[in-house]
């Protein structure tokens, strides 16, 4: 975990000595406990991922007339076309894989170059995941608990009086 500052204070926060909850990009730590505007956040950033999406499509748009006015010929501007189709359904799977689970980093720096092609589907696997929950708060909330519960057992472990314990 990250030893951000602006954690909650609580039991699991600064003052109990436990693991701190990873802040989410747009959303901080807020996605704890669905406090501190969770619910505008994820209505914005909702609205942002396909407002950009659409924005996209449209410079995507100009592309392709550029290309028709070039009359670089059929064959130019339907493999432009499909290679942007098919970069952006790989990122969509991708993006939307790696908010349940953390993606590989070697794996994500092949990828980066497909992943910047195909941005229009990273956004809308952003815009649909948003719509339920924070992008990656399931992926987060598992390792903050597990993190917790591994705490609250190192930490509850000894019981008795150590002194007194029998050797072996």
């Amino acid at each position: 975990m990250t030893d951000k500052t602006d954690t909650p204070t609580g039991p699991a926060g600064p003052q109990g000595g436990g693991p701190r909850p990873e802040p989410l990009r747009f959303f901080g730590t807020s996605w704890v406990n669905h406090d501190d505007g969770y619910r505008l956040r994820r209505i914005g950033v909702a609205v942002g991922a396909l407002v950009a999406a659409a924005v996209s499509c449209l410079v995507l748009r100009f592309a392709y007339q550029g290309l028709q006015i070039a009359d670089v010929g059929s064959f130019v501007t339907v493999i432009v076309v499909v290679m942007f189709a098919i970069c952006s359904a790989l990122a969509f799977g991708h993006t939307w894989e790696s908010f349940r689970k953390r993606p590989d980093a070697d794996r994500q720096a092949s990828l980066r170059g497909l992943l910047a092609i195909g941005f229009v589907g990273s956004l809308l696997a952003y815009f649909f995941r948003s719509l339920t929950e924070a992008p990656g708060e399931v992926l987060h909330r598992e390792e903050y608990e597990a993190a917790r519960q591994a705490h609250e057992k190192r930490s509850t472990r000894r019981t008795g009086n150590p002194s007194k314990k029998r050797r072996r």
